[in-house]
C-alpha cells in the first residue's frame, strides 16, 4: 500500500489512533485507557496543554513523563531542528565526529559539578544508566551494584536489574547478578554493603520518581563519602530530576554533591528528540576508553546525533535566557504553598512532598466511620485504587492530566512544564481541592466507583497493568 504524505495521514486518518494501537501495538494499554475514560483522540498540543478532537484543552501535568521541560512545540527548539536540517550537516559519520554533540558536551559539563569532565552520549535514560553500570564495573574492576527500593532507572535489562519496582522486573529474569537492593534513605544499609566489599557503584535518584520520595537530610552526602572511602563510584541518576525539574539545574545541587557519574535524559532535548547523556569523571572515563583498541568498546548508533544535540542546545539556551530554573523554583514554591494546607484540611491527605516542579501528594483512608469502611473496601479490592479515584475525576471534571506515582501507591505526581504559568498552577490546586473535598463528602460514591473498577469485568485492566502504564 502506498504511504501518503504525513499531512495527508494526519488529516484523513484522524480518529484511528486507538484502533491502530489495538491492532498493531499494545492492546492492553488500550484497555487501560478505555477503563479510565482516557481514550481520547489527541490532535494537538500547545505549551502546557493537550488538545483533543473536540477542541477541549487539558492541562498536562504528566509532560510525557517529564520530557517537555519547555512545554510542547517551543518555537526556539523547532527552529534549531529546522536549522540543522537546512544546513545538511554530516550527521553520524561514525568514523568521525561532528560539531554539535561536542558543543553540547561542553555546555553540560559547564553546568555540572567539577567531579565530572567527560560525556557519553546516548538516546534515553535507560541507555544512560546502562553506560553508568558499565563504567562503574570497568573503572573499579568490581561487579556489585547497590540500588534502592522503589528506584526507577529504566527498563532495559541492565537498568531493570537496578530497578526497585518488582512489577517491572517480574518475568524477565534472570537479571544481572550482583545487584543489591537497599532501603532508600537508610545509610546503614548502604554502609553494610560497602563494608562487604566488591561494590563497583551505588546508584541513587536524588529524589525518587516513584512516590516522589525526598531523601533524609545528610543521606546523599553520607553515601557519597562512604563510596569514596570504599573506592566505589557514586552514581546520581538525574534522568527525571535533572534539567531544572527540582528548581536547580541538577537536583544534586540541593546537597552540593560531587558524584563520579551523573545520568541525564528526558527533558534535556525539550521533548523533541530522544536523548541521553552520562557525565563521568575523567578517571573513570579513562578506564573505559583506555587505549585505541577500546575506542569503541561502548557506543550507541544514534547517540550524539546532530538533531538531539541541536534540540538540547536550544533548550539550554532558553533555560539561560528565560530563567527557566528560577521560574520552576518559584512555581514549585507556589504549588507547595497552595497544596500544603490540604494536609490539615482533609483527612484523606497524608502528605505533600517534592522539590520544585516535581510534586507529589500521598493519600490515606479516613480515620474512622463510614468513610474509612468505604475506602478500605476499595483498597482491599485493588491496592492503590484510591489514587485513581482522584486522577480520574481530575481528568473528566477539570481536564487536568496527572499520574499515579507508583504501583499500589496512593501517591499522585505532577511533572508540569517548567514554564507553567501562575494561573495554571492555581487552577490545578483549586481543581485538586475540589476533587478531594468531593471524595470526603461522598466517600460511598467514590468507593463504589473504585470497587466497581477493581472487582468488575474491568479488573484485569486496572490491576498492575494500569499502574505500570501510568507511572514513571
Amino acid at each position: 500500500m502506498p504511504i501518503p504524505e504525513i499531512s495527508e495521514i494526519l488529516t484523513t486518518r484522524r480518529g484511528e489512533e486507538m484502533a491502530l494501537n489495538d491492532r498493531f501495538m499494545n492492546q492492553q494499554l488500550g484497555r487501560v485507557l478505555r477503563t479510565l475514560g482516557m481514550d481520547k483522540s489527541w490532535v494537538g498540543a500547545d505549551h502546557a496543554h493537550l488538545i483533543d478532537a473536540d477542541g477541549n484543552r487539558y492541562l498536562d501535568l504528566v509532560s510525557g513523563h517529564g520530557v517537555f521541560a519547555l512545554g510542547r512545540a517551543h518555537p526556539e527548539v523547532v527552529s534549531a531542528l529546522e536549522q540543522v536540517m537546512a544546513a545538511g550537516t554530516a550527521n553520524l559519520p561514525q568514523l568521525g565526529v561532528t560539531l554539535l554533540p561536542g558543543v553540547l558536551a561542553e555546555a553540560l559539563l559547564a553546568l555540572a559539578p567539577a567531579s565530572v569532565s567527560a560525556v557519553i552520549p546516548s538516546n534515553s535514560g535507560t541507555e544512560a544508566v546502562e553506560a553508568a553500570i558499565k563504567v562503574a564495573r570497568v573503572a573499579t574492576g568490581r561487579r556489585r551494584i547497590v540500588y534502592a527500593d522503589h528506584a526507577f532507572h529504566g527498563l532495559s535489562l541492565g537498568s531493570l536489574s537496578v530497578n526497585g519496582a518488582p512489577e517491572f522486573r517480574d518475568g524477565f529474569g534472570p537479571l544481572l547478578p550482583d545487584c543489591v537492593q537497599v532501603p532508600y534513605g537508610n545509610i546503614d544499609a548502604v554502609l553494610r554493603e560497602l563494608e562487604r566489599g566488591g561494590v563497583a557503584g551505588v546508584i541513587l535518584e536524588p529524589i525518587q520518581g516513584k512516590g516522589v520520595h525526598v531523601p533524609p537530610e545528610g543521606y546523599l552526602a553520607e553515601v557519597q563519602r562512604a563510596c569514596k572511602r570504599a573506592g566505589a563510584l557514586f552514581i546520581c541518576d538525574e534522568v527525571q530530576t535533572g534539567a531544572g525539574r527540582t528548581g536547580r539545574f541538577l537536583a544534586l545541587e540541593h546537597w552540593e554533591l560531587q558524584p563520579d557519574v551523573i545520568t541525564m535524559a528526558k527533558a534535556l532535548s525539550g521533548g523533541f528528540v530522544p536523548i541521553g547523556a552520562t557525565l563521568v569523571s575523567r578517571k573513570a572515563y579513562g578506564r573505559l576508553y583506555d587505549g585505541m583498541e577500546n575506542a569503541v568498546r561502548h557506543s550507541s548508533t544514534f547517540g550524539g546525533n546532530d538533531l538531539a544535540a541541536a534540540a538540547a542546545l536550544a533548550t539550554l539556551r532558553v533555560f539561560e535566557r528565560e530563567g527557566v530554573v528560577a521560574h520552576a523554583k518559584a512555581m514549585g514554591d507556589l504549588l507547595m504553598e497552595l497544596t500544603l494546607p490540604l494536609v490539615g484540611r482533609y483527612e484523606i491527605v497524608r502528605q505533600i512532598r517534592g522539590r520544585g516542579l516535581m510534586w507529589g501528594i500521598e493519600l490515606q483512608s479516613p480515620s474512622g466511620g463510614a468513610g474509612r469502611r468505604f475506602f478500605d473496601a476499595a483498597e482491599r479490592a485493588q491496592p492503590g485504587i484510591f489514587a485513581q479515584l482522584i486522577t480520574v475525576p481530575l481528568f473528566h471534571q477539570h481536564r487536568v492530566l496527572v499520574q499515579v506515582a507508583g504501583h499500589q501507591m496512593n501517591v499522585i505526581k505532577a511533572l508540569p512544564s517548567l514554564l507553567i504559568s501562575e494561573d495554571e498552577v492555581r487552577y490545578f490546586a483549586a481543581a485538586l481541592e475540589d476533587v478531594i473535598a468531593s471524595a470526603e463528602r461522598t466517600p460511598q460514591a467514590f468507593a463504589k466507583f473504585g470497587v466497581g473498577m477493581a472487582r468488575g469485568s474491568l479488573k484485569a485492566a486496572l490491576g498492575p497493568v494500569a499502574q505500570r502504564a501510568f507511572t514513571r
